[in-house]
C-alpha cells in the first residue's frame, strides 16, 4: 500500500527513533547478521504482501538496504528488530547474510509504540490489524484509549471505534482483515449482539456484494425480524440484495452520492430531495461518533468505524 504519511501522528516514530541511547556509538551502523535478528514481538502486522517482498528483494539484490534496520540487543549475540521488517524479509530472500542496522536500547512498550507507529503511518495494517494492536497496549502495558490516542495523534474516538470492531465474530474480523469485506460492509453489522446474526449477515453481505448502504438496510431489517433471511426465497432474495440500492432514492446519481458518502463518512447517509431544496441527514450513534464526523467533515480526515448504538439523525 503507498504511504501517503502522517505529519500529525502523535510524537511521530522520527522522534521516537531519535534522542535514544545509541550502542556502541551514536548514529553508528552496524554490519549484522541477519540470522541473529529475531522478529519484533510486537510486530502488529500479520499480512505481508509477497509480490511487494518480491519487488524489494529485486531492489536489495540491485541497491543493497540504503536505510539501516533498527534493533535492540537480546544478548550477546541476538537482537530483536525494532523497525524495518520488510528489509529484513527482503534481504533473507536476497540471500544476503549480513544487513545494516542501528543498535538501539528502547523498552518493550517503547518497541510496541514504535512498531505500530511505523505501520500506521506506512498505512500497512488492515483495520482488526490496528485494532488488536491497540487491544494489546492496553492488555500489556495498562495503557488508556487516551494515552494512545495521544501517542498516535489520533483521537479518542478513533480507537474506541477501531476496537469495537473486535466485537465482530472472529471468522468476520478475518474476513476484514483479508478484504473480503470492507469496513463499510462490516460496520453495520456491530448493531448485531448476536454473533450468528451477525455471521448469516456478513455471508449474505459477501455472496451478493452488498453496498454499504445495502447492509445498513440488511442489518435494519434484522434489527426488527431476526428472522427475516430465514424467510426469504426466491424474488425475494434478490429484492432484498438490491434494498438500499433504488428504495429511498429512485434517482441514481443521489443514490451513487449517498453511497459515496456512506463510505466517505463511515456511517449512514440519506438523501433527501425536494422540490425546492434538498437535506443530506448523516447518522451518528454516540457524542464520540458526532465527534469524529465533525473532525472528519472539518479536516477532511479518513473516518475510523462509527460505534453501536441506536441512530441519532444528524442534518447537515
Amino acid at each position: 500500500m503507498a504511504s501517503k504519511g502522517h505529519g500529525g501522528l502523535g510524537k511521530g516514530l522520527g522522534a521516537l527513533l531519535k534522542d535514544r541511547k545509541i550502542t556502541p556509538a551514536r548514529d553508528q551502523v552496524q554490519e549484522i547478521p541477519a540470522a541473529d535478528i529475531q522478529a519484533n514481538r510486537y510486530q502488529p502486522r500479520q499480512e505481508f504482501d509477497e509480490g511487494a517482498l518480491e519487488e524489494l528483494r529485486a531492489s536489495i539484490q540491485h541497491y543493497g538496504i540504503l536505510q539501516p534496520l533498527i534493533v535492540r540487543r537480546l544478548t550477546e549475540h541476538g537482537y530483536e528488530l525494532i523497525a524495518g521488517e520488510r528489509r529484513l524479509r527482503a534481504a533473507r530472500l536476497a540471500g544476503l547474510v549480513k544487513v545494516p542496522a542501528l543498535v538501539r536500547e528502547y523498552n518493550d512498550a517503547e518497541v510496541s509504540e514504535i512498531a505500530l507507529i511505523e505501520n500506521i503511518q506506512r498505512e500497512n495494517l488492515n483495520a482488526i490489524e490496528e485494532a488488536r494492536a491497540y487491544e494489546r497496549l492496553m492488555q500489556d502495558f495498562h495503557l488508556t484509549q487516551e494515552v494512545i490516542a495521544q501517542k498516535i495523534g489520533r483521537s479518542r474516538s478513533h480507537v474506541a471505534n477501531f476496537l469495537r470492531l473486535l466485537r465482530l465474530a472472529p471468522d468476520i474480523q478475518d474476513d476484514v482483515a483479508s478484504g473480503d469485506l470492507s469496513m463499510g460492509q462490516a460496520k453495520p453489522l456491530l448493531a448485531l449482539d448476536d454473533m450468528d446474526l451477525q455471521r448469516q449477515a456478513a455471508a449474505f453481505i459477501r455472496e451478493h456484494g452488498s453496498s454499504a448502504r445495502q447492509a445498513e438496510e440488511l442489518v435494519h431489517k434484522l434489527l426488527e425480524n431476526p428472522a427475516y433471511l430465514q424467510s426469504l426465497s426466491g424474488a425475494k432474495v434478490e429484492q432484498a440484495a438490491n434494498d438500499g440500492q433504488s428504495g429511498r432514492n429512485p434517482d441514481a446519481f443521489l443514490e451513487a452520492a449517498a453511497n459515496r458518502l456512506v463510505e466517505a463518512l463511515g456511517t449512514s447517509v440519506h438523501i433527501r430531495p425536494g422540490r425546492k431544496k434538498s437535506r443530506i441527514e448523516i447518522e451518528f450513534y454516540s457524542e464520540d461518533d458526532l465527534e469524529r464526523l465533525l473532525e472528519l467533515l472539518t479536516r477532511q480526515e479518513n473516518p475510523p468505524a462509527p460505534s453501536a448504538g441506536g441512530p441519532k439523525d444528524f442534518v447537515v
